[in-house]
């Protein structure tokens, strides 16, 4: 299983060099300047240290992490949203990714000039917020041009439908031209599949990654603190990263880059500290299972029932759901083996409404 991010940002902002630094890639780094191009895609392994304690009490043949995949958009999301080709295409997909990184600038370089003249956080945030929220408004506003054309000659069994549609996205475009993003409403569970359909960008959690330069990694604790009292909230949050310095990182030997990353005070990866904030923002757990002579992480929403996380899987798993056995993470390394956790009686059978817990190790049985 994968999980899915966007990177956007405004033009200079270092978006391609936070994309290298997160995927160990090679994307050039200069002359996008915002026009809409091909967006430059990555692949990385999430970081999961349980993973090779399990390889020691279960020598399975394969590990297999959960997959971390990027899309780094090289346009404004306002120029997306107005273009009907590839931007749209680019909308799209930008549309369906679970979590939007917003690289923002705070690195002074004269040989990058910021296009604004100026190096202004707060700013940047705020016309991020903005094109977003345009985004959103202009599908919107498309959706009830729609919706008004087909009320005038809807049937009487499909009226009801429509004007509840109608009126929940009126609702979410009087908060948009609030400046109130969706992700801050509390949504009605009818409406909620609406901005599920719709995917709207606002409604997305958001981790806002502010690119501070080399001279500023001393206090970029200070700035991320700072800052997140002003950007805290429901599905968004801030971090400070070193663009440059990570992406240089990502291109070395891992013990290299853990002796090269010690020597500035640095106790985690930018990739490390993304996924956990992410993983944060999102409620996102993760479980194991061991078939095939493999051990593979998954990942899915804290709240998440047995029988959907098998569906997760397969969606054969979900329909011919008829148990779950379950070790904990911790009862496992306890005991040793799967064999004395069962002697222990720590090997437990679950079922469709069990509430998966973070480190769970999991084989589903099922039959179709």
């Amino acid at each position: 299983m994968s999980i899915n991010f966007g990177i956007i940002g405004l033009a200079r902002s270092g978006k391609t060099t936070i994309f290298n630094a997160l995927t160990a890639g090679k994307a050039e780094t200069t002359g996008r300047g915002g026009e809409i191009t091909a967006p430059h895609l990555g692949v990385a392994r999430v970081p999961e240290p349980r993973l090779r304690v399990l390889d020691g009490i279960l020598h399975p043949h394969r590990l297999v992490p959960v997959e971390a995949r990027y899309i780094d958009i090289g346009a404004s999301v306002k120029a997306l949203a107005q273009d009907k080709g590839l931007g749209a295409q680019l909308l799209n997909q930008l549309s369906t990714v679970d979590t939007l990184i917003c690289v923002v600038r705070a690195f002074k370089d004269d040989s990058v000039p910021h296009p604004r003249g100026s190096i202004d956080v707060d700013r940047d945030i705020a016309d991020l917020n903005m094109e977003l929220v345009f985004s959103d408004l202009a599908i919107m506003e498309r959706r009830l041009e729609r919706l008004e054309t087909s009320l005038k000659g809807a049937k009487p069994g499909e009226r009801h439908t429509l004007l509840q549609e109608q009126e929940i996205l009126k609702q979410f475009k009087t908060a948009l031209e609030n400046d109130r993003p969706l992700r801050e409403l509390t949504i009605d569970p009818v409406a909620v599949r609406y901005v599920t359909n719709y995917q709207f960008l606002t409604a997305k959690p958001m981790l806002i990654v502010v690119n501070i330069g080399e001279d500023q990694l001393a206090e970029a604790e200070a700035l991320e603190a700072q800052l997140s009292r002003r950007y805290s909230g429901n599905g968004l949050r801030v971090i400070t990263l070193c663009g440059r310095l990570e992406m240089e990182l990502a291109q070395l030997e891992e013990s290299a880059a853990q002796e090269l990353r010690a020597s500035y005070g640095m106790k985690q990866s930018g990739l490390e500290r993304t996924i956990k904030a992410s993983y944060d923002l999102s409620s996102l757990i993760t479980f194991f299972t061991t078939a095939s002579n493999e051990v593979r992480a998954w990942a899915i929403r804290h709240g998440t029932t047995a029988v959907k996380a098998a569906g997760k899987i397969h969606s054969d798993m979900e329909k011919g759901f008829i148990r779950a056995e379950c070790v904990s993470y911790d009862d496992l390394v306890r005991c040793g083996s799967l064999t004395e956790a069962r002697k222990r009686g720590l090997l437990r059978l679950e079922g469709k409404e069990y509430t998966v817990q973070d480190g769970d190790i999991i084989t589903f049985l099922f039959n179709v």
